[in-house]
C-alpha cells in the first residue's frame, strides 16, 4: 500500500497527516476552515434567527447548475428548433419533464429566497456596521439572480416567453436617451429573434453563473472578515 501513498503525495504535494507539518498543512490547506469564522455565537445559528435561507439559497443554485448542465445536452439555442427540443425534452427524453421542472421550480425557489434573505438581513439589522460592503455584494447578487431568471425565461421559445420577453423589449427601448442602444445590446435589434436567443442564452448559462460566482466567493469571505453572522438585535 506504500505506493498508493506515495500517488497521493505526489497529488496532493502535502506531508503525511502523520507528521505535524503534514497536520498544519491539512488545516492551514482546507477551505471550509478558511470560509467560516473560527468562532460563532451560539444565538446566530438558531433557526428563528437566520431561517437558514443563505444555505437553502446556495443548495438551489447547486441544484440549478447541476440541473442545468444536464439540459445543455438536449437544447439548441436556434428558434427553428428551441422549442421542439423542449418539447422532446418532455415527451421523448426519460425523466426529461422532471429535470426541466427541477430546473424551473428551483430557479423560482431562489428568487424567493434571495429576497426572503434580504429581507431577513434588513429587518435584523444585519447590514449595518461593519457589513455595509457585503450588504452591496448581495444587492447585486439579488440582482443577479433576478437576470438569471429573466435570461432563461426566453429559452423555451413559446408563445408565454415570447411575449413575456417583448414586454422587457419594450421596457428596454423606453430607457431614456438610450433606449434604441439598450435594445441592441441585450436583444441584438428592434425584434426578438436569432440574436436576442443567443444573447440570452449566453448571459444565461455563461456570463451570469460566473459573475455570481465570483461574487458569492467575495460574499462568503466578507462573512468571514465580518467576524461572522451578525447576532440578533
Amino acid at each position: 500500500m506504500n505506493w498508493i501513498k506515495e500517488i497521493w503525495q505526489s497529488i496532493s504535494r502535502r506531508d503525511p497527516l502523520s507528521t505535524d507539518k503534514g497536520k498544519s498543512e491539512f488545516v492551514f490547506h482546507n477551505i471550509w476552515l478558511h470560509v467560516h469564522p473560527g468562532k460563532v455565537h451560539k444565538e446566530r445559528l438558531k433557526l428563528k434567527h437566520t431561517w437558514y435561507l443563505g444555505f437553502i439559497s446556495f443548495y438551489l443554485l447547486l441544484v440549478l447548475v447541476t440541473t442545468g448542465i444536464a439540459l445543455m445536452f438536449y437544447y439548441r439555442p436556434y428558434p427553428s428548433v428551441a422549442y421542439q427540443d423542449i418539447k422532446d425534452l418532455e415527451f421523448a427524453v426519460f425523466l426529461g419533464v422532471f429535470l426541466r421542472n427541477m430546473h424551473r421550480w428551483a430557479a423560482h425557489g431562489m428568487v424567493a429566497c434571495v429576497f426572503l434573505h434580504m429581507c431577513r438581513v434588513f429587518y435584523t439589522g444585519s447590514y449595518k456596521k461593519p457589513r455595509q460592503f457585503n450588504w452591496v455584494i448581495g444587492v447585486f447578487l439579488l440582482l443577479l439572480t433576478l437576470g438569471l431568471s429573466f435570461t432563461g425565461y426566453l429559452l423555451p421559445w413559446d408563445q408565454l416567453a415570447f411575449w413575456a420577453i417583448t414586454v422587457g423589449h419594450g421596457i428596454a427601448g423606453s430607457t431614456p436617451y438610450f433606449g434604441g442602444e439598450v435594445q441592441r445590446v441585450l436583444f441584438g435589434g428592434v425584434e426578438i429573434g436569432q440574436n436576442a436567443l443567443i444573447r440570452f442564452y449566453t448571459l444565461h448559462v455563461l456570463a451570469l453563473p460566473l459573475l455570481a460566482a465570483i461574487m458569492m466567493a467575495v460574499h462568503f469571505w466578507r462573512i468571514r472578515r465580518d467576524g461572522g453572522m451578525a447576532r440578533p438585535l
